[in-house]
């Protein structure tokens, strides 16, 4: 149902545009390597590429029968080999622009899909994103891309996203990571060597009481090939999470505080990170919580140094007072030690201003099948096909012997084909401009037509792809703007491929469970009158929650469909929740929806045997008449602002049944023929977005041959909504304004009285007399007696 809501979603906004009279492109496409196809595989015994083209038909199904109106000749399978060959050649472009390389890392290891993980691919709790299980790391040779060259332009551009969500905007922030800081270093007491360590609050080094060094510091890798009791500790120490408080004391090794001159102890610390910085860091213990818990789990016995006089951990310091501990600098605030101390080190050599980033370089290379091989010849690197995966394991493509190897492109020598293979958001990372020139064989897109179309004006996908696809898709299009691949968009070099940015929330199922042993329960077993427990009698307990198949509460699309229809079903996912929240699915609801679009035929049926002309007199209409127009015009501009500005669809559904019900409760012999024929013909067309089916029927019933979404939206005009006395009319003469009259509103819709009017205003006569000798051509009129036009040669 996921699925179902995002692109009942894109359906809805792209019929609407293109009722609007937009060139819409709404593609549709298969993100299909990767490891939920790999897996899927190996359990059934069959080959991926079978599996996978077995669910895309499924799907393609399931998004046909949902009546998803798709540019279907624009679809993009990114298993296909004739995608993959782009995705290799954007690959060797990286390459070959000094952005790839390969080294020996220190890497997140999934145990249980046995590949390796980017960083962005594990959680806050060390869990792999896709099988749940703890990351391990282990040293590989591995593929990088050099994200991190482009990290400047993917935050400092950040700030022209300003139709993207905030909180999105707010995860990309925290992901990149910047901090502003000073590198200082802490001389070696015993060897002279240099400690450096990155701090982004150096008014805290009169309370540092230790130094702590990344499993990989050259110092620790030094002392290591020494000392067998530190190399068994680095060796255990890989496997401890995060946020391991274990750390070992180096005997050999005493850091020099740099103003205080004491003597500091030096820990190797699962905790820090290798490319922090120069993965070493200062433990300040009284003011901040991890090194605080540090000190407790290593060094019991001694007490914390504070350096300021309130803060016991990491309050507000920048207002806070340094105490007596801190020298020349102390009674400053917090935040003028800050720049004070680094003056001072700088004048000692001791430290230089720095910047870092959280941010690291992407992680490509994977050890599965199901996925692009990186290219080591001619493009596309074909994978074999047929293949019947048995197990999980990094060594798939190294079994298959014909595939391995090769000869040489170059010097026609026996060769083995590079067996990693390239992480699947690789391919997802560009697929927006495929859709621009989808069937392309020599290049991945053409840049006229990628610079033609793109940037992408609005991209529906949930939050969970803050970190990941959204990330990754803005490097390589800044790569492809910078490398003339495409202009770049509205904003030339920044390369920014997407305008907008709706994220929707989550559908959640309804679930429930045994209230005595905390059991799922499936549907069939509860009695939903109550509800009750079948087996027990007892109430169950019910909630609301991500739906899986172990928790018994997924929900079919298909059979949502044939119970109740695409287009009921379509309006109770808008319905439902905004856009942005999560939504508790609860298909006993949906009956609501059906009662509405019958209360539509209803009125159609109604409205088609009273067919009259559509174009109205408003100077003939009551006042119960004028009334429900006006109703209908406030109802049509609220649903275009939702539909182009708001995008909060949930209202939709109201605005419109709101409207659907003033026309129930008229009595349609009280209206005109074609009053009743015009309003009924108009709310049509506003819901035929929501529900095409419906509304092509209902099109069809009012006596039109074509297609409703043939038809134009419909406009809303403000004098009908304002509904005054008297409405304004320029008067021009060759597109110049004269003045403006006022005119009468029964007078808007009978444009011979309005010029006739105009003619024999004071005001008419004195500009048209100006014109005398010259001819007059034609009057252009304008609908609503917006204006009146005399064009004169």
């Amino acid at each position: 149902m996921g699925h179902f809501r995002v692109y009942t979603i894109s359906d809805v906004l792209a019929r609407f545009r293109r009722m609007k009279g937009y060139e819409v492109i709404h593609p549709m496409g298969w993100d299909a390597f990767g490891l939920p196809a790999e897996n899927a595989a190996i359990e059934r015994g069959v080959p991926a590429a079978d599996w996978t083209k077995f669910n895309i038909a499924k799907m393609k199904n399931q998004l046909e029968r949902m009546l998803g109106d798709f540019d279907w000749h624009r679809e993009v399978t990114t298993c296909d080999p004739e995608y993959y060959k782009g995705t290799q050649q954007i690959f060797l472009r990286l390459y070959e622009a000094g952005l790839v390389y390969r080294k020996e890392a220190m890497v997140n290891w999934d145990p249980v899909d046995e590949t390796v993980l980017a960083n962005e691919q594990v959680d806050d709790e060390g869990k792999s994103w896709r099988s749940g299980a703890c990351v391990e790391k282990r040293e590989l040779e591995q593929w990088f891309v050099r994200i991190t060259e482009y990290v400047q332009e993917l935050l400092q551009d950040l700030c022209r996203l300003e139709h993207w969500p905030s909180r999105v905007i707010a995860m990309q922030r925290h992901w990149i990571g910047r901090r502003t800081g000073v590198e200082i270093s802490f001389a070696s007491a015993n060897s002279g060597d240099l400690i450096t360590v990155f701090t982004s609050r150096p008014n805290t080094i009169y309370g540092v009481q230790y130094i702590a060094l990344s499993l990989s510091h050259p110092i620790t890798e030094q002392l290591a090939e020494k000392d067998s009791t530190l190399a068994t500790f680095i060796r255990t120490a890989r496997y401890l999470p995060p946020d391991s408080k274990d750390g070992f004391r180096l005997p050999s090794v005493i850091a020099k505080h740099p103003l205080t001159k004491e003597c500091l102890p030096v820990f190797v610390a699962p905790y820090v990170l290798d490319d922090y910085g120069e993965g070493a860091v200062m433990g300040v213990p009284a003011h901040d919580s991890r090194d605080k818990s540090f000190w407790a789990r290593n060094m019991p016995c001694l007490s914390m140094k504070k350096v300021f006089s309130t803060s016991n951990s990491e309050g507000d310091i920048e207002n806070d007072i340094l105490n007596e501990n801190c020298g020349e600098f102390s009674g400053m605030t917090g935040k003028a030690a800050h720049s004070s101390i680094i003056s001072k080190l700088e004048e000692m050599n001791c430290a230089r201003k720095s910047t870092q980033y959280k941010l690291r370089d992407w992680l490509v290379s994977r050890q599965r099948l199901a996925v692009v091989p990186v290219p080591r010849s001619d493009l596309p690197v074909k994978l074999p096909e047929k293949i019947a995966i048995s197990q999980r394991g990094s060594s798939q493509l190294a079994k298959v012997a014909d595939w391995v190897n090769v000869k040489c492109p170059k010097c026609k020598r026996p060769a083995k084909r590079e067996t990693d293979t390239m992480d699947t958001f690789v391919d997802s990372s560009w697929y927006v401009m495929r859709y621009t020139d989808p069937h392309n064989e020599n290049e991945p897109f053409s840049a006229d037509k990628a610079s033609k179309l793109l940037p992408v004006d609005i991209y529906i996908g949930g939050v969970e792809h803050a970190i990941l696809h959204l990330l990754y898709s803005r490097f390589v299009s800044k790569f492809a703007a910078r490398s003339g691949m495409w202009s770049g968009g509205e904003t030339p070099g920044h390369g920014e491929p997407f305008k907008r940015l709706i994220s929707q929330g989550m559908v959640r199922g309804k679930t429930y469970t045994d209230p005595d042993t905390g059991k799922f329960l499936k549907p069939e077993e509860i009695d939903i009158n109550g509800p009750r427990i079948k087996a027990t009698g007892k109430k169950p307990n019910i909630s609301y929650e991500k739906m899986s198949k172990s928790k018994y509460n997924g929900v079919d699309p298909t059979a949502c469909v044939e119970k109740y229809g695409a287009d009921s079903t379509r309006a109770h996912i808008l319905f439902a929740a905004p856009v942005s929240e999560e939504l508790e699915w609860d298909e006993e609801k949906i009956i609501g929806m059906q009662r509405w679009l019958g209360r539509v035929w209803r009125l159609t049926t109604s409205a088609s045997k009273r067919m009259g002309p559509t174009k109205l007199q408003i100077s003939n209409l009551s006042k119960r008449e004028q009334m429900l127009l006006r109703e209908l015009h406030i109802t049509i501009k609220e649903c275009t602002a939702i539909l182009s500005e708001s995008y909060s669809l949930n209202l939709l559904i109201p605005a419109l049944t709101t409207f659907t019900n003033y026309l129930i409760a008229e009595k349609s012999e009280k209206l005109g023929p074609n009053v009743q024929y015009h309003l009924v013909e108009t709310l049509i067309r506003l819901i035929a977005p929501i529900a095409p089916s419906t509304a092509e029927e209902c099109w069809e019933a009012l006596g039109h041959k074509e297609s409703i979404f043939k038809a134009n939206w419909p406009n809303s005009e403000e004098y009908i909504i304002e509904w005054k006395e008297s409405t304004k009319c320029a008067f021009q003469i060759n597109g110049k304004m004269r003045f403006v009259m006022d005119v009468p509103i029964e007078l808007v819709d009978k444009m011979d009285e309005v010029e006739e009017k105009a003619r024999n205003s004071e005001q008419g006569k004195k500009w048209l007399q100006t014109m005398e000798g010259k001819e007059l051509v034609r009057v252009v009129r304008v609908e609503g007696a917006k204006a009146l036009n005399f064009v004169f040669k």
